[in-house]
């Protein structure tokens, strides 16, 4: 009789040596030396170095067990926080908790003053279930990276039974991550050759739509501190390095939307009509924005947004000229003659969500990208990203640090919005589960979700000759005063120039500005 997991499932396969609780680094490197589905695995890693914490944070002495406990804690508790190394100003509410529901057992929002015993009963059931979903989810993740996918599919079965796009943030962010197993096990059943090896460039059709996939950007933009963070410390750092004697050129890598524009024109147009002295010393007169459109740009839809801007500029006595090329950005397009470069012009290179897309399978592309940006000698880059560490060379240390990601995210969505909403119930389907897709499902050049954390970002713009903007912490920590940011969510700064958005004390996002460090050759 083949012998039973603690999952209840026939484990009878040639990688039962290798259990989901192996979280050691020589054991993961050992694991996925002849079955790393990414070919830049070995390559990333002797970047990052075998001891670099940064590639498995965790600590290799600790059980998954007590690491489980912990994640799964974070949906029952407000009082757990996570450990960052950053100056937070929190506004929380400590009496608050998440509780199961008595008839959905599922969290919900209680006061602290109404635990009884039959709540703190059901927060043990919660906790119970959640961590029975974690452990299928990363037992199945396991099954995954080692292609087993009879296994696989059997604890799928099992996992649909509990996660939920209905249910609380923990059950919703596990049905996505386990709709990315599904869509892994696709491309690997359909794309695997006989001699073993993985097919690539087949990708699955999208699940969302171009234009709900916008939709959900601007409501995510509209209900939550996420997207404006980012236009606030972006813009911001471009006003602050700008005066009205001389004209802006923005350069927009990956321009998908004029969000960020209509911002900073409103700003600007604010600046123009107040009597403040320093109001009037950044307040330019003409500005010209360069969209470099990404993958999924649509030029006729972005030019009829741009038009609809220059209008309202002109009405703010701002004059605004756009100009949309087809991207996506490469270094041999980043030229001065390419971009229209004028003298007299103040440069700004601005990247949105959209710099961990030029990391593909190497860091080499990246490097590529911004050495071609500082040879354009802009005053300012402009970067905002997601600080997360997605693009770790093995695929469970990505599947486990991503669930953490984006738990937090649900946490905060539901926090904000409640379990009921339409608006949440959009963002997270068609704008996160795509992400949650891209991380889980592809590798190669179709992973283009490969968010990094702020060290990695400060070491390979260090390294392509940018620095961190001295004193533009400061500035942003200002501008930031005015944000509402709402409870859980935190602003600060990692005392090194980054600027974080967190939610309970998980950063979630980063911004910073970056000069050269030597005018460009």
């Amino acid at each position: 009789m083949d012998p039973i997991n603690h999952f209840g499932f026939s484990y009878n396969n040639n990688h039962q040596h290798l259990p989901i609780r192996k979280f050691s680094q020589a054991a993961r490197v050992e694991q996925h030396q002849f079955q790393s589905d990414d070919p830049s695995s070995w390559d990333t890693l002797h970047h990052q170095h075998l001891d670099d914490d940064n590639v498995y944070p965790y600590d290799i002495t600790a059980s998954a067990d007590s690491i489980e406990h912990q994640f799964v804690d974070t949906f029952f508790n407000n009082d757990h926080y996570y450990d960052v190394d950053f100056d937070l100003d929190l506004d929380l509410d400590h009496n608050t908790f998440l509780m199961p529901d008595d008839n959905t057992d599922v969290p919900m929002m209680i006061q602290g003053s109404e635990h009884d015993h039959d709540q703190d009963q059901m927060r043990v059931n919660g906790v119970n279930d959640g961590l029975q979903l974690v452990h299928l989810l990363l037992a199945c993740a396991e099954a995954v990276g080692c292609r087993d996918t009879r296994l696989a599919e059997s604890i799928l079965s099992k996992i649909w039974c509990s996660a939920n796009p209905l249910g609380d943030s923990l059950q919703r962010v596990s049905y996505y991550f386990a709709t990315g197993l599904k869509s892994r096990l696709s491309l690997l059943q359909t794309n695997i050759n006989p001699n073993g090896t993985v097919s690539r460039g087949v990708t699955l059709p999208p699940e969302v739509t171009r234009e709900e996939r916008i939709e959900a950007f601007e409501l995510l933009h509209q209900t939550t501190p996420y997207i404006e963070f980012g236009f606030l410390a972006a813009n911001e750092a471009i006003i602050q390095a700008t005066d009205p004697s001389v004209r802006l050129h923005i350069i927009d890598l990956g321009m998908d939307h004029v969000l960020q524009w209509r911002s900073l024109i409103r700003t600007l147009g604010s600046c123009s009509s107040s009597s403040s002295a320093m109001c009037q010393e950044v307040s330019p007169k003409l500005i010209r924005i360069t969209g470099v459109l990404g993958d999924r740009g649509d030029i006729m839809e972005l030019e009829t947004k741009t038009e609809a801007l220059v209008a309202e500029a002109n009405t703010l006595g701002i004059e605004l000229e756009f100009r949309l090329i087809a991207g996506p950005a490469t270094s041999e397009m980043l030229t001065r003659e390419n971009l229209s470069l004028k003298e007299g012009e103040r440069l700004f290179v601005n990247s949105m969500l959209h710099m961990h897309t030029y990391v593909k399978e190497s860091r080499g592309s990246l490097k590529t990208i911004l050495q071609a940006i500082k040879k354009l000698g802009p005053t300012l880059l402009t970067v905002v990203e997601q600080d997360a560490n997605h693009n770790g060379p093995f695929f469970l240390g990505r599947f486990l640090e991503s669930l953490h990601y984006y738990s937090a995210i649900f946490d905060s969505l539901e926090a904000s919005m409640g379990r009921n909403s339409i608006v949440r119930m959009k963002i997270e389907r068609n704008h996160f589960a795509e992400e949650i897709r891209n991380i889980v499902a592809y590798e190669g050049t179709e992973r283009v979700e490969r968010h990094e954390r702020a060290y990695h970002w400060r070491r390979q713009l260090a390294r392509a000759g940018f620095q961190l903007v001295i004193g533009m912490k400061d500035r942003h920590a200002t501008a930031m005063k005015s944000f509402k940011s709402g409870d859980g969510h935190t602003i600060g700064n990692d005392q090194k120039g980054y600027v974080l958005l967190g939610w309970k004390g998980r950063p979630i996002m980063l911004a910073a500005a970056w000069q050269p460090s030597s005018p460009p050759s």
